[in-house]
């Protein structure tokens, strides 16, 4: 397996995503690449210091020092340094169960087309808003139902051969998701810690991207949207879980509303931290 990390200024996270990468049971072989975007911090200096644990476990460790691309750009980069037809894309914050690449691996050891990922747990989250705003998101069907794969998802090399270059969009995951019916996806047991940002506006600014990523997703290719399997929040289930929850609630309404009151207006990377 070819493990791509696109990394831009994550000096603060990424020592921990590959410790816990390195700490995988169960893959024989692999292969990190880490596309370190544009960092202005010790992204790449910190990348290479795992170079010699990836050695001694049989494995190879490559940083890429790059312009700022964008995420597009250096997954593409990264691509062009990749061994292996299977692929996991995984973002520099996020932490892997041991167990969870190796079942990856298990799962996309086929030669029909398939798309891996983990149960998705939400980090612990620090502030306030984030808190009470991860209760009601950890409800919605988007991460309940079916394989979302935010943070981390794998492809074998049929798979990958569903499409070319990443394009110029704004949202990887669902791009690369909707190349797959429900059928071809698979959810492993073990799983990750996928953080949300910190803050009201954090929260607002990341949900407002990902919406517009969504949105141009079927702009651009509509025909992917016949793989789209995500479920509707009724409004009985609404009720539900304001009733039970109405900070959480009033958080989780609140980021929505503002991110339609004003729609995204670039097509910047909006991460919050």
């Amino acid at each position: 397996m070819s493990i791509l990390i696109p990394a831009n200024n994550e000096g603060a996270h990424i020592g921990a995503c590959l410790s816990a990468v390195l700490a995988s049971e169960g893959l024989e072989r692999a292969q990190i690449v880490v596309a370190a975007n544009g960092c202005v911090d010790e992204t790449a200096t910190l990348a290479r210091g795992f170079a010699e644990a990836a050695r001694q476990k049989g494995w190879t460790l490559e940083v890429l020092e790059l312009p700022a691309l964008g995420k597009m750009g250096a997954l593409n980069a990264a691509e062009a340094s990749a061994t292996y037809g299977t692929r996991a894309y995984l973002d520099a914050d996020v932490i892997v169960d041991a167990a969870l690449l190796g079942q990856i691996a298990t799962a996309l050891s086929s030669e029909i087309p398939r798309y891996a990922s983990g149960q998705l747990r939400l980090a612990a989250a620090q502030s306030w808003a984030t808190r009470a705003y991860a209760r009601i998101y950890a409800q919605v069907p988007f991460l309940t139902h079916g394989v979302p794969g935010a943070g981390l998802f794998a492809v074998n090399a049929a798979g990958r051969a569903r499409w070319g270059a990443f394009p110029g969009i704004i949202s990887d995951d669902t791009f690369v998701r909707l190349q797959f019916s429900p059928t071809e996806r698979i959810g492993v047991r073990a799983g990750y810690d996928w953080p949300l940002v910190e803050g009201f506006g954090a929260l607002v600014k990341v949900r407002r991207r990902q919406n517009a990523g969504v949105a141009e997703v079927a702009a651009t290719y509509p025909d992917l949207l016949q793989n789209d399997d995500k479920a509707t929040l009724l409004p009985l289930k609404k009720l539900t879980m304001a009733l039970r929850d109405p900070l959480g609630f009033a958080v989780y309404a609140g980021v929505a509303m503002a991110v339609k009151l004003r729609p995204q207006q670039s097509t910047g990377w909006e991460r919050g931290r």
